[in-house]
């Protein structure tokens, strides 16, 4: 009975959060749209066939970032994750509430060489769609994510994540980029952290 209590809840949680996410892309996109128009930018820029191509590989590489992030904490934990600290900024409870999370700190796989691949993923595939489509308002939304992950989200989750880990957490921090991989010196991530 307990499991399937769990299990409902985890289920619900999953569905609010998958559609408070769409609903966030479908409005930054909204607003990349009204904010090239109001800017009177051209709708289409009309990409040459070769940057149309590299855009392709570029949604591909963001998608297997996206895969590769997914092989070391499943989507469904993710998604309750990010559920949870969504909760935490909109309703503002205090960063130091744990609100039942038990994940463990994964500094494996992607998260060896950017401390937010998925971000990472998801700002290089957007970026890869604006390639395929020359659509400007992608471009501009693609800016529009980038700057709500760099400074609403990272942030946030930054503070919940050292209140959650601690020192292993703050050690991680400092030897690791924060939103784009190898733009600083990294140190050797290990064991220590686990």
């Amino acid at each position: 009975m307990a499991r399937e209590l769990i299990e409902s809840r985890l289920g619900r949680a999953v569905v609010v959060a998958a559609s408070f996410i769409l609903i966030l892309v479908l409005v930054l996109f909204a607003i990349s749209y009204l904010v090239s128009a109001l800017l009177g930018l051209p709708s289409s820029l009309n990409l040459p066939p070769v940057v149309r191509i590299i855009g392709g590989v570029t949604v591909v590489a963001g998608l297997a970032t996206m895969g590769w992030v997914f092989s070391y904490r499943s989507p469904v934990v993710m998604i309750t994750s990010t559920y949870v600290t969504f909760l935490k900024l909109f309703r503002r409870v205090p960063v130091a509430d744990r609100s039942g999370r038990t994940e463990p700190l994964v500094v494996a796989g992607p998260q060896k060489y950017v401390r937010n691949p998925l971000y990472f993923g998801v700002v290089v595939m957007v970026f890869g769609w604006a390639l395929v489509g020359g659509y400007t308002f992608v471009f501009v939304a693609t800016l529009m994510i980038l700057l709500w992950f760099r400074f609403v989200i990272i942030p946030f989750e930054e503070k919940e994540l050292l209140v959650l880990f601690g020192e292993r957490y703050a050690k991680y921090a400092s030897e690791v980029p924060m939103l784009v991989p190898f733009t600083r010196r990294k140190r050797r991530v290990g064991a220590s952290y686990r």
